[in-house]
């Protein structure tokens, strides 16, 4: 067992009972606060950690990595330092932060450069994303959007159970949460006799995702294996791909998403680490065709993350529309790696492989409005009384997620994102 993640460890930080951030977290982000412009963090309850601070002070100097790493605008070269660095960076401050180490706890002229209450600091986009593969690794949204275009019958196309589809995404429009987004415009053609038109999406959707973190890979021409996986996978963190359907529905023949998905994508601040997922981790899917034995592997193993999804109209109550979870993931994340590299493509640090939508086997368990609303067919009923079909201007999109074990909760915060008008 990984020491950090013993459900028995206690803080000296008060942490509330359904907290995300336990000590048994310690995820990493990026914050500011006055004239501190950008540093790296981790968080605890309500207090969020300055790493750089704890380096300066000489609270990491047992650990051999450039400390320079902690002094970027991005976790991108903390990234870097790989996997036995960030085991052995998380394992120090679960010691420190340990209601038994008196290190730290009895120096409060440290606390004072070290500390900071979340309500008083900015969170930051924890990474620069160099590349973004978007997945489609979800068995029953891949089924739900094939039989809504092409019939039970041809719900999935051939490829889909011998490999992980996906495409290659915009990550210059990834956002850090609580960035609003315009509504974007494009060509729609709303009448199949007509000819397209030009104007503000009317379709406008959020894909409930998450997005895994890649750490520095191997170079160009090499491939990571499903059993190499997780040394290059440095967390996960929540993940909005915002879509605009009808944009989407005239451009993606025959090459894929363009304008209608470019607009933005929406990253939660903190970066769970796949070491503190370990112990919700869970078989694969079963198989329902063989699969190549690039695929294959005992290391193929899901994640049980429970998400949910709530819309907040503008001037209403936030709304749970959606409650889903990670397990129903058909392609593991490492299968994902896996499939990418395997043509010699390379992967760097802060690339993100997000999940594709992520939709359960209810209908209150789908991941995105074209299925909960069945293309507009079934209206989702809101406590003001308004519909929603798909998302009206002003509306705020909050996902969430947590892991739950053992009386130890792993949770991601937040991602959110407001629908502001066409510009």
């Amino acid at each position: 067992m990984i020491k950090a993640n013993d459900p028995k460890l206690k803080s000296w930080i008060k942490v509330k009972k359904d907290s995300d951030f336990p000590i048994q977290n310690i995820p990493f982000g990026m914050f500011s606060k006055g004239r501190i412009k950008a540093r790296p963090a981790t968080i605890i309850g309500t207090t969020v950690i300055d790493l750089k601070a704890l380096s300066d002070l000489d609270f990491f100097d047992g650990i051999d990595f450039d400390k320079k790493a902690l002094n970027q605008s991005t976790l991108n070269d903390f990234i870097k330092l790989g996997r036995p660095v960030w085991r052995a960076i998380r394992q120090r401050i679960s010691d420190l932060f340990n209601k038994k180490n008196k290190e730290l706890q009895d120096n409060e002229a440290a606390q004072e450069k070290v500390l900071h209450k979340v309500e008083e600091v900015e969170m930051l986009m924890p990474i620069h994303v160099g590349d973004y593969t978007d997945f489609y690794a979800s068995k029953e949204h891949a089924t739900n959007v094939g039989t809504m275009f092409r019939g039970a019958e041809n719900a999935l196309m051939p490829n889909w159970l011998h490999l992980p589809v996906g495409y290659h995404g915009r990550s210059s429009s990834i956002v850090v949460s609580g960035t609003p987004l315009h509504r974007p415009k494009g060509q729609t053609r709303p009448d199949p006799e007509q000819p397209p038109v030009f104007g503000a999406s009317k379709l406008v959707d959020f894909e409930l995702e998450v997005a895994c973190i890649a750490g520095q890979g191997k170079p160009l021409g090499q491939n990571i294996t499903v059993a190499e996986a997780d040394e290059h996978l440095f967390g996960i963190a929540l993940f909005n791909d915002w879509s605009a359907r009808d944009i989407q529905k005239w451009e993606y023949v025959p090459l894929g998403p363009f304008l209608g998905k470019s607009f933005g994508s929406s990253l939660s601040a903190w970066i769970v680490t796949l070491d503190a997922l370990e112990p919700f981790r869970m078989r694969p899917a079963k198989r329902e065709v063989p699969i190549l034995p690039y695929l294959e592997g005992k290391e193929n193993r899901r994640i049980n993350i429970n998400l949910e999804v709530q819309i907040q109209p503008e001037d209403g109550e936030a709304h749970t529309v959606s409650r889903s979870n990670l397990k129903y993931m058909y392609w593991t994340i490492e299968q994902q790696l896996a499939h990418h590299t395997i043509n010699g493509c390379n992967i760097k640090a802060g690339d993100i492989l997000a999940s594709g939508t992520i939709s359960g086997t209810k209908p209150d368990s789908y991941g995105s409005m074209l299925e909960l609303s069945w293309r507009g067919e079934k209206p989702l009923q809101m406590p003001d009384g308004s519909e929603r079909k798909f998302l009206k201007d002003g509306d705020t999109v909050i996902m969430k997620g947590y892991a739950e074990k053992d009386g130890v909760r792993i949770g991601f915060g937040e991602v959110s994102g407001q629908i502001l008008p066409a510009l």
